[in-house]
């Protein structure tokens, strides 16, 4: 039953995004004003481009001890190297995707467009549902 459900069935849908220009302290600040993970990083035609992460967000506070201030943009510090989910895929394979990997949350595409995230916490919920 558990190899029916799909990524789909529980990603979430309301995307909080970001563009490379954000101000990176500005970025941190709606990660946990949000209370998430990640953003996908979108640009002018709204096409991802990266990610920008909670351990993106924590270098770039650790640089800023050395430096005196948090300054930079979310393009200087975000993650470009993206892996990605198929919104019909299996949760059951996604949950092993997440078990060799350090990655918490996957943007999900649907036909090549960005529907939603899914993180390791939205798995767990549909395994035990």
């Amino acid at each position: 039953m558990l190899s029916k459900i799909t990524v789909a069935d529980y990603m979430t849908k309301r995307l909080v995004s970001l563009s490379k220009e954000t101000n990176v302290f500005d970025a941190i600040k709606k990660l946990l004003e949000n209370k998430i993970t990640c953003a996908p990083v979108i640009d002018e035609h709204g096409q991802l481009i990266g990610m920008f992460s909670e351990k993106d967000g924590m270098r770039v506070v650790l640089e800023s001890v050395y430096d005196q201030g948090m300054f930079g943009k979310v393009g200087d510090f975000m993650s470009t190297e993206i892996i990605s989910v198929e919104a019909n895929s299996s949760i059951v394979n996604l949950a092993q995707k997440f078990q060799g990997s350090s990655v918490r949350s996957y943007p999900v595409f649907d036909h090549a467009k960005l529907v939603g995230i899914i993180s390791r916490t939205d798995v767990l919920r549909a395994l035990v549902s």
